[in-house]
């Protein structure tokens, strides 16, 4: 029996048809993977599910009981709430008991005389053997980097947004998770964590993401949204993509006997005297049916991605002895590194380790402590950022591309009208005229990397690009940056999209930069084999007595427990973590009262200091609070 049954949905959004009478069911336990082009409707089928959006037609209906949870691409939260209030802003009961605890735990040593209710509060916990739970709320709470609860809400990035809006849904505990795209914005250990707990969670899931690792190792069933119809494909990802070939080859087949038919059929048309037109009624009617499916497009036209690409000097970057640091944590120091033609690497590290100060010192955005960075004379960067790039939604997107250039000249020595140029990337005759304020998030990042190919670049860096983008988008990208003849920088947190494409990393960490010759998976499978190596290695002798040591032969590993001046060093961890998303917030509030352009500049570097320097004391907490 399905625990979500679909029938005949239909939805139109801006005169486009984003999904036409659609039925499908999701059974109990059930992890369904949404996938499609941008635009096709994804996100809206969500909203619909989650009751956020209504349809124009059909109904959606849950299994009577069933508690639904939904993350959505934008989370919005009240912004006078804190962090706490946000988690567990729930009619759930088990979420109001544990607020409930956690709020008292926190308060029970200045107010003594809550100490009743902090008693009935735990005998409830008690009662409702919640106490696995409350554990479980401090590992999810851990593992997404959220530590401070009485953080504002309205001083949060909108990473942190989705974190907490992600930590919210698995904490409802529902039967039915919807997520949208859930790995944005998470670092490569949080995702880890989080494609482990899905896989083993007793609950059905339906989720929007272009994580294809993280998709293989989670779903168990794929739904495309194509040309407004759904197709179903029981089994992981690589099955969808072999059956889903052989769809389209049997599909193709059919157009292609349609188009043979119909051929001999207009022959007949049009040998007919129209006064016998009348007697052969059935036939002409079934020429229109045969002519429509002759006229059927099988998948969708692929997107192009050429450049001419600008010719790279003997010199291109050349990193000599370069340093950064804020205060007294050190980034990296004596980092040196000249950058070779077709260089093609990714930069790993824990959040707030350096890996944007080291883009923001390779583009001239910032100086360097110490160093020099020399760039060769025929360098032009192009540097697609994380942040979505605002555009004016009520250009059209033809006048975005406009701005840039009208003709482009192309690798194969053909050139492009603005027009042209989108219809390769993907965007319709329709398409370009319309709004830009109407696209989906994937269509404006699909639009924002147009615009920095189309100027030719010959030293790459993307940030984040795969956030938003669908896989389609994707694949062609993976092929066009495979033979990509400039200098390659990625920093993303989709490991298949950085094992196809690098063939070495700069690791961040530990006040220092690694160059390690190998993609992301190598570099696991190295780390695996270092710690296997570790705990593998016998203990040391005594050297006193060592025939007296029998507690040493057997094969038991205690978890080490913090040291005292671990343990000091964990306290102080949390009061500077809060202190600093209070001078955060002090900030941000300088920021949005308003200054002159000097001041908005220098709280802008300041802020970013504190991003900086609190991504590393949260690492070192989620450390060392694993211990405790």
């Amino acid at each position: 029996m399905n625990i979500l049954s679909v029938e005949n949905l239909s939805k139109q959004y801006h005169q486009r048809q984003l999904f036409d009478t659609i039925t499908f069911g999701i059974g109990q336990g059930q992890k369904v993977a949404l996938i499609g082009r941008n635009g096709t409707g994804k996100s809206t089928l969500l909203k619909i599910l989650a009751g956020v959006e209504s349809a124009d037609a059909g109904q959606v209906v849950y299994r009577s009981g069933t508690l639904v949870a939904y993350l959505p691409q934008h989370p919005k939260f009240n912004e006078n709430n804190t962090v706490r209030e946000a988690l567990f802003d729930s009619s759930n009961p088990t979420l109001s008991i544990l607020a409930e605890y956690e709020y008292l735990l926190e308060v029970i040593n200045e107010k003594p005389e809550l100490g009743d209710r902090f008693q009935e509060v735990m005998s409830q916990i008690d009662s409702h053997n919640l106490w696995d739970f409350e554990s479980q709320v401090k590992q999810i709470l851990g593992k997404l980097g959220i530590h401070d609860l009485q953080h504002p809400v309205k001083a949060l990035s909108g990473g942190q947004r989705r974190r907490v809006a992600l930590a919210k849904a698995l904490l409802e505990r529902p039967h039915f998770l919807i997520l949208d795209e859930p790995t944005n914005h998470l670092d490569l250990p949080a995702i880890e964590w989080l494609e482990e707990y899905l896989s083993k969670a007793q609950l059905s899931l339906l989720m929007v993401t272009h994580d294809r690792y993280f998709m293989e190792q989670v779903t168990n069933e794929v739904l495309e949204l194509s040309q407004t119809k759904l197709f179903g494909y029981r089994g992981s990802y690589s099955y969808y993509l072999e059956k889903k070939a052989e769809r389209q080859e049997q599909q193709q087949a059919e157009v292609d006997k349609a188009k043979n038919l119909m051929r001999k059929e207009l022959d007949w048309v049009r040998r007919q005297p129209k006064a016998r037109g009348t007697k052969a009624k059935y036939r002409m009617d079934a020429f229109e049916d045969l002519k429509e499916k002759a006229g059927q497009k099988v998948g969708e036209k692929d997107i192009s991605l050429q450049t001419i690409g600008r010719r790279l000097g003997t010199k291109i970057v050349e990193l000599e002895g370069i340093s950064k640091s804020y205060g007294d944590k050190q980034l990296f120091q004596n980092f040196s590194y000249s950058f070779r033609r077709g260089d093609k690497l990714g930069l790993i590290g824990p959040n707030g380790a350096g890996k944007s100060t080291f883009l923001n010192i390779l583009t001239g955005a910032i100086t360097p402590d110490t160093g020099t960075v020399d760039v060769g004379q025929t360098l032009q960067i192009g540097y697609y950022r994380q942040e979505e790039q605002i555009f004016d939604p009520n250009m059209r997107v033809i006048e975005v591309v406009k701005e840039v250039a009208e003709v482009i000249p192309m690798a194969d020595g053909r050139t492009l009208t603005a027009g042209n140029l989108l219809l390769e990337f993907g965007f319709s005759g329709d398409q370009q005229y319309t709004l830009v304020g109407k696209l989906s998030g994937g269509e404006k990042r699909r639009l924002q990397l147009l615009r920095i190919l189309m100027q030719n670049p010959n030293f790459l860096i993307l940030d984040e690009p795969t956030n938003d983008l669908d896989i389609s988008t994707l694949n062609v990208l993976e092929n066009f940056l495979e033979s990509y003849g400039g200098c390659l920088i990625i920093v993303s947190h989709d490991r298949y999209f950085m094992d196809r494409l690098v063939d070495h990393l700069f690791v961040f960490g530990q006040g220092g930069i690694r160059d390690f010759p190998g993609n992301y998976t190598d570099w696991r499978l190295a780390q695996e084999e270092e710690q296997t190596a570790a705990s593998a290695a016998p203990a040391p002798k005594p050297a006193a007595k060592p025939i007296e040591a029998p507690v040493v032969a057997k094969p038991v590993i205690e978890k080490r427990k913090l040291s005292y001046k671990e343990q000091k060093e964990f306290e102080k961890l949390e009061k500077e973590i809060a202190q600093i998303n209070k001078q955060k917030e002090v900030l941000i509030q300088k920021m949005n009262a308003g200054g002159d352009h000097a001041e908005l500049m220098a709280w802008g570097q300041e802020l970013e200091v504190l991003n900086e320097q609190l991504d590393e004391k949260e690492m070192r907490w989620l450390e060392l609070s694993e211990l405790a």
